[in-house]
């Protein structure tokens, strides 16, 4: 639909519309009333700078919540909680004069090492996908656009203005598109925004099929397309493959050119009228629909509690050996703190996302207030790496003295960001030296992580009887902290990537980062657990892992199959809360297909919930299953193939505490033949069954070879062209069209 006021508007000035007008906003056109918007950083907090603009945080920006990142909200497996933290951005958003929030990214975590992993969610698509949606929904209720980032395939830092990602369609489909299309089908975000990297070959900013056939035509995108800060290559091919909004301001280059094309032909009118359409109907819509603003001040303390109670869902307990959590606040001995964390909090990610917090929670002042036992601190290490044997010392003398030690570890901020990768997921080495030292002193030591993306845990189970795995948690994270440690808060989160035992045990491992301005995905869609569960290969620990401090039974578990004929399945358990607390559990639910005409991985998450219960209390949980559910991406679109199933109810990809086969009778489309088809396609073709047989009883005795039993074994993947010339056929692409001819009939 054409906006009513392009009509109004010169060539230059639809041009101008389609490139920012600074940093952040788009243009004002005053004669006509069209006014600009301000777009801005997420996804975590709102990151409104202040002054001269800069895309790397480096510059002052107005106090916001810092909200847990990614990587811990992923873990929280939460979607209302995600939902409710995107209402309160929105919230933040309009107090700030905000129009667009840049965020969320729902980008596959394809390998650990990449820099940006805290800004995405999971490893997995359906989890990725529904904490995108619930963020969308969420931010979008108060009037504010979303931007979902970064389409597409953009899965690491390095080299990532310029690289090729080659990934074929299947992966796509599968792995690095659901998310996108979750979103997009369940929540319509505002814009997309488009990444930097090539996607085979094409910039994303100007990749027609990205932007224009698979967006728009099979997802139904109603928003506007904008670009990442700096990815337009060339402003005229952008627009025309359905890049709608260049930023930031790239001056006069951007819209000179586009007029440029629009004079001399190179350019369909049309395209820019649509493009500008599309933009201001966006923001018109998104006014139309905005809550009042509130002053920050007067939802600082709520949000602060909200981050507070959200970095505590998105903990995981990975280990407890012996029930050493929770700590109890009033009876016991000493408790040693160790671990410059502890009072220097590492709670976000640095780059585009670095957020300036209204306040900021050390994890030692929430120890120290939330207990009334005896508590020493020892920074124990520094954060630059460098080994200080009085600081190791003091911490050994202070874990000497106590009755438990906590041991706070994790990533400085210059191991992981945006821009960069990382080249190995270890801790660093003064770290894991001290709580080496530490465990020779002292037998109870509970360990709290802090970092973006999953480290290897080799010389931390062995030493520590508790792992708790904070993530980057917001600025509230070390009262949360202190809130699981003490039992105040049950550690609700579940894994929403595996932990590996080793960096090459990864799946793309051998493929990481590409070289020559190209990686290739040569995992395909075996990325995260599908690799680890398929290839049964040992990790510290699976997807969907975590404990809390009860325990849940999964009982009267059935999968119910309305209609054979229909690719579609009911999921039902009972989960009994058989602990003494109240607690969290995330129920899984995964389907495999044993048998099929591709390879598949072992199992796939299609399903999940997370389920609140008292201590005693049971409820039924219900989960459905649609037709993608048992489908894969065939060169014919999604398909599901008629035969048995297994569908698996567990904790973890690798707890599965229920398994039930189920049989689909599905109708399966007949395959069209083509030129490259084989000899045994033809005969397993309905009608080109027939045809084939047609041909050869007009062989006579040339045809006996091909009626053998053992010739036709070794014919079967031959293809009909070279068939045909075995029987002396004088123009073989003649009769094989033919043959097809025949076939469609």
């Amino acid at each position: 639909m054409t906006h009513p006021l392009i009509a109004q508007l010169t060539l230059e000035e639809k041009a101008s519309l389609v490139s920012g007008a600074s940093f952040w906003t788009t243009r004002d056109i005053e004669r006509v009333g069209i006014q600009g918007a301000t777009l801005t950083d997420g996804p975590h907090g709102v990151r409104m700078q202040t002054g001269n603009a800069d895309h790397l945080g480096l510059n002052a920006a107005h106090p916001a919540t810092a909200f847990p990142t990614a990587a811990s909200l992923g873990s929280s497996w939460d979607p209302a909680l995600v939902e409710e933290i995107g209402r309160a951005l929105g919230e933040e958003s309009r107090s700030l004069d905000v129009d667009v929030l840049l965020g969320p990214g729902v980008n596959i975590k394809r390998s650990p090492l990449c820099g940006r992993n805290f800004e995405y969610f999971s490893e997995d698509p359906l989890v990725a996908g529904a904490l995108g949606s619930a963020w969308v929904k969420g931010v979008q209720s108060r009037g504010v656009g979303a931007s979902l980032k970064h389409y597409a395939a953009n899965n690491q830092e390095t080299d990532r203005m310029r690289v090729s990602a080659q990934v074929d369609e299947r992966s796509l489909r599968e792995i690095y598109f659901p998310a996108f299309e979750k979103t997009v089908t369940s929540s319509q975000p505002a814009t997309v925004m488009c990444s930097y990297n090539r996607v085979n070959g094409v910039f994303a900013s100007q990749n027609h099929w990205l932007l224009t056939d698979v967006l728009r035509g099979d997802w139904g995108f109603e928003g506007y397309v904008v670009s990442d800060w700096g990815a337009v290559v060339d402003p005229v091919a952008a627009l025309a493959a359905g890049l709608d909004l260049e930023m930031p301001s790239s001056g006069e280059r951007g819209p000179s050119a586009i007029v440029d094309a629009v004079h001399d032909g190179s350019l369909e009118e049309s395209l820019l009228d649509l493009a500008v359409s599309r933009v201001l109907t966006t923001h018109d819509r998104l006014r139309a629909t905005r809550t009042p603003a509130s002053s920050v001040e007067n939802t600082t303390e709520q949000h602060h509690q909200l981050a507070r109670r959200a970095a505590a869902a998105g903990s995981v307990l990975l280990t407890n050996e012996g029930g050493l959590l929770p700590l109890s606040a009033s009876e016991g001995g000493r408790i040693a703190v160790i671990g410059e964390f502890a009072r220097t909090p590492r709670y976000q990610g640095a780059g585009s996302s670095h957020i300036n917090p209204t306040r900021l929670d050390s994890a030692l002042d929430a120890i120290r207030a939330a207990t009334s036992r005896a508590v020493a601190y020892e920074p124990g290490f520094t954060l630059d790496g460098e080994f200080s044997p009085e600081l190791q010392e003091a911490a050994v003398g202070a874990a000497r003295a106590a009755d438990v030690v906590v041991v706070f570890l994790g990533l400085p901020d210059a191991q992981e960001s945006e821009g960069f990768d990382r080249t190995h997921i270890n801790l660093p080495p003064v770290q894991t030296g001290l709580l080496e030292a530490l465990s020779a002193v002292s037998q109870k030591i509970v360990v709290v992580l802090s970092n973006g993306s999953v480290v290897a845990l080799d010389g931390v189970r062995e030493h520590a009887r508790a792992v708790l795995e904070m993530w980057l948690g917001g600025q509230a994270s070390g009262t949360a902290a202190a809130d699981i440690l003490f039992g105040t808060a049950e550690p609700q989160g579940r894994l929403a990537e595996t932990v590996p035992v080793r960096l090459q045990d990864t799946p793309a491992y051998l493929n990481w980062p590409g070289s020559d301005r190209e990686v290739v995905y040569g995992e395909r869609v075996y990325v995260g657990y599908r690799w680890y569960d398929t290839i049964d290969r040992d990790v510290a620990f699976p997807f969907g892992h975590g404990l809390g401090y009860t325990t849940f039974s999964f009982t009267d578990a059935s999968v119910t199959v309305p209609d054979p004929t229909v690719a579609a399945a009911t999921v039902e358990v009972t989960v009994t809360n058989t602990g003494d607390r109240a607690g969290a559990e995330v129920v899984q639910v995964y389907v495999a297909d044993p048998v099929a005409g591709v390879d598949r991985p072992a199992h796939e998450l299609r399903a999940f919930a997370k389920v609140h219960l008292a201590a005693g209390e049971s409820r039924q949980v219900t989960l459905d299953l649609d037709e993608r559910a048992f489908a894969y991406w065939s060169k014919t679109g999604w398909l599901v193939e008629p035969g048995e199933f297994v569908v698996e109810i567990g904790a973890s990809s690798r707890d599965i505490r229920h398994r039930a086969w189920i049989t689909l009778d599905i109708d399966l489309p007949t395959p069209e033949l083509d030129t490259d088809s084989t000899f045994e396609e033809f005969e397993a073709h309905p009608q080109g069954s027939k045809v084939l047989e047609e041909f050869l009883a007009g062989q006579g005795e040339g045809a006996a070879m091909f009626r053998d039993p053992e010739s036709r074994k070794l014919l079967a993947s031959i293809p009909m062209t070279a068939m045909l010339s075995f029987t002396g056929e004088p123009d073989v692409q003649g009769t094989l069209n033919s043959l097809l001819e025949k076939t469609r009939a």
